[in-house]
């Protein structure tokens, strides 16, 4: 098994520097015979071989980390599409940069033609280097057989979503650990790829991973609230044992600074670059049914302190004229035409860049949730008030790893991975993938009929 994934992962760094390296061909294609010309003979620029190393090394590497950042290199790890979408987007940013830095080159905004061309073929290009890398992928590599292992709990939702993977996963196998641990092991024997464990008993999870480790078997497992924490925990040296600290959290202080200033800076030009945007969406508002255009609701934040959060309204004034506080349901009845085009883009979620501004929220963290909904949680999850040890985010690791209707304990573990993990390489990774969430819509999916509730 481990000489398969040794050769698994050769040929996916293989596929992806052919990859890199093509798309890179196309940028110097441009380079040679439009860009470069310009620049030699009415800029004087004069560039030798090592000059023309340098520029397409930079635009590799600068593809190389968007491709890396967004998903666009995971080959057989995400699916086709959204391997493909990853790709567009980075090409998109790395080509914003490089005609930037062309039209400083040129002391003047450059043709924009010549990178757009540049674009349209690296778009083709993609699409045919996924189409040929994920056919030759899973010719080479058949799905992974799993058995599952489970406990009491439901076990359709997690069947389903592996289900939807069939690409890359095959559950052919399950067994209760209520069969017994002898039962549970000679059924693993029997030539699996992997396990999965499901909510089982922490001591049968304990013996079970041993086990498995024991025999290079790969382990699938959903984690718990206290295996997240302790995933965030320092490792000490202090006598001939290791020691895992799990302390109180508490951001450090030039954390806390620099965090603000990124709040600040990126909130003012966000609120700039987006005014002709928020003009346009309260005059639609306005005139649909001529209700108000914000929505102010009360929301919880750090420590949870209340505060009035600011959307651009997207339901019917009379929304919850029975005073329930619920989530948005699928086709939810409630939201106006208006209110389903801003709410697929994320447009009414820009008031809140004045909340950021007010100090009430950040870029990222986890969601703010309303008082009523939190108080329904921590009913059957009082771990919930964990996720109110640092400030409420505009966008924050469940919404990028998660969705608008994945369930409140994924989305509790979520947020709890990232407060344990916390720093600010990992705020400017989200902020790059909350730019490419934006474009996907099943993030925005409302809940079904069980969620609209707080329901584990």
């Amino acid at each position: 098994m481990k000489r398969i994934d040794s050769i698994k992962r050769l040929i996916i760094l293989q596929l992806s520097s052919i990859g890199l390296i093509l798309q890179t061909g196309v940028y110097a294609y441009y380079w040679f015979t439009a860009y470069y010309p310009f620049l030699h003979m009415h800029r004087r620029l004069n560039f030798y071989r090592w000059g023309h190393v340098l520029m397409f090394f930079l635009y590799f590497v600068l593809l190389f980390f968007f491709s890396s950042t967004y998903g666009g290199l995971k080959i057989g790890y995400l699916k086709p599409v959204e391997v493909y979408f990853s790709q567009l987007f980075s090409l998109a940013a790395v080509n914003v940069f490089s005609y930037l830095q062309l039209s400083a080159m040129a002391n003047w905004l450059a043709d924009a033609r010549p990178i757009a061309k540049t674009m349209l073929i690296q778009i083709v290009l993609s699409g045919i280097w996924v189409y040929i890398c994920n056919l030759f992928y899973h010719k080479a590599f058949p799905p992974r057989e799993l058995l599952f292992i489970h406990g009491e709990r439901p076990i359709d939702d997690i069947v389903s979503k592996f289900n939807s993977r069939k690409d890359k996963y095959a559950i052919t196998g399950f067994i209760n650990i209520s069969e017994g641990m002898e039962a549970v092991k000679k059924k693993t024997a029997e030539g699996y790829g992997a396990v999965v464990l499901w909510d089982i008993p922490t001591v049968d999870r304990n013996e079970l991973l041993k086990y498995c480790y024991s025999r290079s078997m790969r382990v699938y497992m959903m984690p718990k609230i206290s295996d997240v924490l302790v995933k965030g925990s320092d490792q000490l040296h202090l006598f001939d044992t290791p020691i895992l600290l799990t302390r109180e959290y508490a951001m450090k202080i030039e954390q806390r600074v620099v965090k603000r200033l990124i709040d600040i800076v990126c909130a003012l030009i966000l609120l700039i670059l987006a005014s002709p945007f928020m003009l346009l969406t309260a005059l639609a508002i306005k005139l649909y049914d001529g209700g108000p255009v914000f929505y102010k609701q009360i929301r919880c934040t750090r420590d949870s302190k209340e505060f009035y959060i600011l959307k651009f309204r997207s339901m019917r004034v009379d929304a919850e004229k029975d005073g329930v506080a619920r989530l948005a349901a699928k086709n939810d009845s409630r939201i106006t035409p208006v209110g389903k085009f801003i709410r697929a883009v994320r447009i009414d979620e820009l008031p809140q860049l004045i909340n950021i501004l007010k100090g009430d929220m950040s870029f990222i963290g986890p969601r703010p949730e309303r008082p009523e909904i939190i108080a329904q949680y921590m009913e059957e999850m009082p771990e919930f008030a964990l996720r109110m040890k640092v400030k409420a985010g505009l966008a924050g690791y469940a919404q990028v790893y998660g969705k608008y209707n994945t369930t409140p304990y994924d989305k509790l573990k979520l947020d709890l991975t990232y407060i344990e993990n916390y720093s600010v390489w990992l705020d400017l990774k989200l902020m790059l993938l909350t730019l490419k969430i934006l474009f996907k819509p099943e993030s925005t999916e409302g809940v079904d009929g069980s969620q609209t509730t707080a329901k584990k």
